[in-house]
């Protein structure tokens, strides 16, 4: 894995853990942060990991955009940096792994931001999410994208307006998070979930990772249309052949991609 100020990767087994390691600024995400993450995404992504886990060091998973970065930036600047921060979002949905979030302390803003545009999300109990802008002085506008699409209009509503923290157990009810374990737990139940989530063939769950994303959010018979074409397309796939050949034959599948 690379070298980098704001980060800390590692990887064991199958799994590659991205860190974000600004403890002193909340892991803030400045310009050179979120190019740090677009980077580190990219390098796992490119690699035979099957999953990547997202955290942060110290007390807090992240405290959204860094103030002192955006302060300084005319209007093309902030245009930029937020271009950059939706480039790694959209980087966690194209990588083939399965990317969770490992959420402990508070996310909020774009640090809510990142665990919405995660595939899966699991929290400590610790964990609070909120979108701030709504009781300051810039409106949440980019972080409630993905945010609008995991709580439902409503939840977004009082989210996106009152700024206030919404808890994790508030947060599993809403969606925004798939698990709330206790603090000491939160190592293995993060391991737990994305075990699970990475089983079988790797060439048939990158594909199917990309193309719910494609489809989400669509009318339905464009979704259709390219579910369609896709799932054809993917019954072709050794992965597909030898899983539907170890079912007829009644034995265990053996995954070589």
């Amino acid at each position: 894995m690379g070298e980098y100020e704001h980060l800390l990767t590692k990887r064991e087994g199958d799994t590659v853990t991205i860190t974000m390691n600004r403890a002193s600024r909340r892991n803030s995400l400045s310009e050179d942060h979120l190019v740090e993450l677009v980077t580190a995404f990219e390098e796992a992504g490119s690699s035979d990991a099957t999953g990547i886990v997202l955290a942060g060091a110290g007390p807090v998973f992240s405290a959204g955009h860094d103030f002192g970065d955006v302060a300084a930036r005319d209007l093309m600047g902030v245009r930029d940096l937020l271009r950059v921060c939706t480039d790694l979002m959209q980087t966690m949905h194209a990588v083939p792994q399965v990317v969770l979030a490992r959420v402990h302390g508070l996310a909020t803003a774009a640090g809510c931001q990142l665990v919405a545009s995660c595939d899966l999300a699991v929290a400590a109990e610790s964990a609070g999410f909120a979108l701030p802008g709504g009781k300051g002085g810039w409106f949440c506008h980019t972080p409630a994208v993905p945010v609008a699409r995991s709580v439902g209009r409503k939840r977004l509503m009082e989210m996106a307006l009152t700024g206030d923290v919404v808890d994790a157990a508030t947060a599993l009810d809403w969606g925004l998070v798939n698990r709330v374990v206790p603090d000491a737990e939160l190592d293995d139940a993060v391991a737990e979930l994305l075990g699970r989530a990475t089983r079988g063939s790797r060439a048939s769950k990158a594909m199917g990772k990309q193309t719910l994303y494609a489809q989400l959010d669509r009318p339905e018979d464009d979704a259709y249309a390219i579910a369609i074409e896709v799932m054809a397309s993917a019954s072709q796939l050794p992965g597909a052949r030898e899983g539907m050949a170890a079912f007829l034959e009644k034995r265990k599948p053996d995954w070589r991609d």
